[in-house]
């Protein structure tokens, strides 16, 4: 699992699957290793300068019409080089989806352009879930609820990592995860959940369209991201990972509203 060490942030991934040899652990959660994975509360601020701009014609007034025998009317806005704002290496079809849904070339998705891009690429995704990964994926400097290409990059890979760790414990293969499934997926990546908040979780994010409680893979997204980041504040004051710890009213309700309102 990776180290959190002295972050004030939540690094927003989806934890690696454990080696199923290790023994288990007796505290709740596994504790950090000796070095720290890749933060990705570290992605550089995007000052306007960097936003995909049309870029002007080289005739004409201003962007200039795109034939000289209209004067204005039948300008069209050039398509911007998405594949400049990813990181190096990004898959082709991650840029695609990007662009295909930015639909006013603004340089970001809003939840529901985010909410398409998603539902197209893994399945339907809830807006629920969309505005909590946009919460925990935004640039923190930017006051409004989007993402740009490099936090569109990275959430994508998460969701693929998260899409593994689903297949590997939907065991029956119904394209669901229940109870059990959740509880063993949830303890390989590191997280002892005790019986009463599993059941909190079930009753929370089952999608109540079957007998039994179950999750689909948006809400095991969601159900999962909220563990982890949950147990990553608590850890940064536990720091002998005791499972326990001392939090004044104010620390605690610092670490809990955020993922509550966010959404």
């Amino acid at each position: 699992m990776s180290s959190y060490g002295n972050r004030a942030t939540y690094s927003p991934s989806a934890p690696p699957l454990s080696d199923p040899n290790e023994p288990p652990v007796a505290h709740p959660y596994h504790p950090p290793p000796s070095s720290s994975s890749g933060n990705y509360s570290n992605y550089p601020n995007y000052p306007q300068s960097q936003q995909p701009q049309p870029q002007p014609q080289s005739s004409g007034y201003g962007y200039g019409p795109t034939s000289s025998s209209s004067y204005g009317y039948n300008y069209q806005q050039p398509t911007p080089n998405y594949a400049a704002f990813f990181p190096p290496g990004t898959d082709p079809q991650v840029i695609q989806s990007f662009q295909m849904v930015d639909k006013d070339q603004s340089g970001f998705v809003e939840e529901k352009e985010l909410q398409e891009a998603l539902s197209s690429g893994y399945q339907r995704f809830r807006l629920r879930t969309i505005r909590l990964l946009i919460f925990l994926f935004k640039n923190p400097s930017d006051q409004f609820p989007r993402i740009g290409p490099k936090e569109f990059a990275a959430l994508w890979s998460c969701l693929g990592q998260w899409r593994a760790i689903f297949e590997r414990f939907d065991r029956d293969r119904s394209g669901k995860i229940d109870a059990t499934e959740l509880r063993d997926a949830l303890y390989s990546l590191g997280y002892m959940v005790p019986p009463s908040v599993l059941e909190v979780l079930i009753s929370r994010y089952t999608d109540g369209c079957s007998r039994r409680p179950e999750l689909c893979f948006d809400s095991f997204v969601e159900c999962g991201m909220i563990v982890k980041g949950l147990t990553e504040k608590f850890k940064e004051k536990d720091t002998r990972y005791t499972g326990s710890a001392k939090l004044t009213y104010d620390e605690f309700m610092s670490m809990i509203l955020p993922f509550i309102v966010s959404y």
